[in-house]
């Protein structure tokens, strides 16, 4: 049940990536974290156990505004020939904390009891708010405001015509915060959008699946680790996510440069001119090949009691190859949708979630069913063949998608034109 409604409340990230373009991002950010303090000090003192997953669910949605409005910060600050490498180091957020969290959560559990956890996440959270409020500047570029209207041009108008004219505000009003926030779920009729982002959601699939089997598998025989150690098994993906995040980025902007170099693009000044299909060249199809083989990897030698260091090292490649699809997805839908960068990673977090909902709910009963080797075979295949024809589509169609996105747009077909 908690994975549904942790999906169903993280469709409020579409609401909050949309304000934050109106509102600013660090508007966002600061309700958010203050939210996520008061719903951590309520997980701490949950009297029962219902009290304890609702408070959970309030503060995972809370968090979750980092995901969709932070990469939305990153398109502000970096221009798209340095985005890539930024992008990158912007998600070892999100895919680390497997790094950290394991190890501290089951360290205070062990030591303390449940509760140190949750205490520990409202002092955390209290530390980010305070950075936030006095760290971190806006970084939304806001409109020039509308010319004011000259005192002798105001005009009386009648009761009537008042009321009218209030009504007609509130009701944009309630469309504007409500119902268009949720619209850019119209994206996803965009071809190049829907493909990007299924890249990034089976990837995301995958991890998950990867997740539930790392805990089933080495707290069962033959290995039996305890809480400590059994953490410590998520350091190896860790790891690979951290060197993907260093060496991708580096890599992703180094291949967009090359790209619009080797075309010949350039803008009435000399500079070079990017365009979002130029990240994916060698580095995706190396990553759509990279993480499912190492699924695969994983789950004939942990299914057959090998040494934890065989399926570990499998693990580090999962992590590599897989952020690097995180880091090239989220830049490429970034530069899509330049103007509502934050939108655009918000439905790509809302999809991948429904996939990580997905393969959490599965991951185990196959498990049990069938057996980790061969649920990682079946997860790996389908990620392998849908990946590489993902690609294929992207790069063989993906700039006349584009173009077509581009024209529907600027005729208001689409989200930003409702």
């Amino acid at each position: 049940m908690y994975p549904f409604l942790e999906t169903a409340l993280r469709w409020l990230t579409l609401t909050r990536s949309s304000f934050s373009e109106t509102l600013g991002r660090r508007t966002i950010y600061i309700v958010s974290f203050s939210l996520f303090v008061v719903f951590s000090i309520l997980n701490a003192v949950s009297v029962d156990i219902s009290m304890l997953v609702v408070m959970r669910i309030l503060s995972g949605g809370a968090s979750a505004s980092v995901q969709a409005v932070g990469a939305g910060t990153i398109a502000d600050i970096w221009e798209p020939a340095h985005r890539g490498r930024a992008m990158g180091v912007f998600y070892l957020g999100p895919l680390v904390g497997p790094l950290c969290a394991p190890i501290i959560g089951g360290a205070l559990a062990q030591a303390l009891n449940w509760r140190a956890t949750m205490w520990f996440l409202s002092i955390y959270g209290g530390v980010m708010l305070l950075m936030l409020l006095f760290c971190l500047p806006e970084t939304l570029a806001r409109p020039p405001p509308p010319p004011t209207v000259p005192a002798n041009a105001l005009q009386r108008v009648s009761t009537a015509q008042s009321i009218k004219h209030h009504t007609i505000n509130t009701a944009a009003l309630v469309k504007r915060y409500l119902i268009d926030p949720l619209s850019v779920v119209l994206y996803l009729g965009h071809p190049p959008v829907l493909i990007t982002v299924y890249c990034a959601s089976a990837a995301f699939f995958a991890l998950f699946v990867l997740n539930i089997s790392i805990q089933s598998t080495f707290s069962s025989p033959p290995y039996s680790f305890a809480p400590i150690p059994l953490g410590a098994c998520y350091l190896a993906p860790s790891l690979g996510y951290i060197l993907a995040s260093l060496v991708g980025g580096r890599w992703i902007d180094h291949i967009m440069a090359r790209e619009a170099k080797r075309a010949g693009r350039l803008d009435p000044l000399g500079r070079l001119v990017y365009l979002p299909e130029d990240r994916m060249r060698e580095n995706m199809w190396l990553a759509a090949a990279m993480y499912p083989g190492a699924l695969v990897w994983f789950g004939w030698t942990a299914g057959a009691g090998v040494h934890f260091l065989v399926p570990s090292v499998a693990n580090f490649w999962f992590g590599v190859g897989s952020m690097l699809v995180f880091g090239v997805t989220t830049t490429v839908l970034t530069e899509l949708m330049p103007r509502r960068s934050s939108s655009g990673v918000a439905v790509n977090n809302f999809v991948r979630n429904i996939f990580s909902c997905v393969g959490s709910v599965i991951a185990q009963p196959l498990i049990e069913a069938v057996g980790v080797g061969w649920l990682c075979t079946m997860v790996g295949l389908f990620a392998l063949v849908t990946g590489m024809a993902a690609v294929w589509a992207l790069q063989r169609y993906g700039p006349a998608w584009r173009e077509e996105m581009d024209r529907r747009l600027s005729r208001g077909e689409g989200p930003e034109g409702e």
